[in-house]
């Protein structure tokens, strides 16, 4: 369903992508924002996930800055790594390369943004630092808290677990009192429910999640 493709953002800086195209015409598009472990077989397979679902989907390789062409797994060491990575990237060059997948993506019509883990927090920047984008959803973004002097442009809403042990229900009370009138969802779960390649994976909360995902994404890019 997906292909490799290049992105080119607006400081010229070039970039891996996965597209993966709807069978008819697209619904609009989605731009899905990876986790630590790069465009990986997971990501790719949520991407092919919205595509069946009727979008343009577009992953863009946020990593490619620093290192290209990273698909990790899950182990502790993977993990080290991953950070590893993400800290050598910044949030301005992330968000450019955001900024150039939304451009892909919007040839499909209106564009939604949703980020897992390190791309969740990307999705909630982009709320409010990317043009173009229509709606945005974060999982578990543990970098909302500290930025909650982002505003959020367009509707967003975040999923998160409350047996996360990287994202205290504090940090999630904070952003609901900073935002009391976006949908912030908490589920019985661990960091990474949506995962079905880690251990953490919680079918019921990915399901629910993704549900009032696609929901959200129906209203927003009509």
């Amino acid at each position: 369903m997906g292909e490799w493709i290049k992105l080119t953002a607006a400081d010229g800086f070039t970039l891996d992508a996965w597209r993966s195209e709807p069978s008819g015409t697209p619904k609009g598009g989605v731009v899905v924002l990876q986790e630590i472990f790069g465009v990986n077989d997971h990501i790719r397979r949520v991407a092919d996930g919205f595509a069946a679902e009727g979008y343009l989907a577009i992953a863009p390789a946020l990593f490619d800055r620093a290192q290209p062409r990273v698909e990790l797994g899950y182990s502790p060491e993977d993990g080290k790594q991953g950070m590893e990575i993400r800290a050598r990237t910044t949030m301005d060059g992330a968000l450019a390369d955001v900024q150039a997948a939304v451009k892909a993506a919007s040839e499909a019509g209106k564009v939604g943004v949703v980020g897992y883990c390190w791309g969740g927090s990307l999705a909630f920047m982009a709320a409010a630092r990317v043009s173009d984008v229509s709606a945005a959803v974060g999982y578990y973004g543990g970098l909302i808290a500290s930025n909650l002097n982002q505003i959020p442009k367009v509707p967003t809403i975040l999923h998160f677990g409350e047996k996360d042990k990287h994202i205290p229900l504090t940090d999630v009370e904070k952003i609901q009192q900073a935002f009391p009138q976006m949908s912030i969802f908490v589920y019985p779960a661990d960091h990474g429910f949506n995962c079905d390649a880690r251990a953490s994976y919680d079918k019921p909360s990915a399901d629910l999640a993704r549900a009032r995902t696609l929901e959200f994404f129906a209203d927003k890019l009509r």
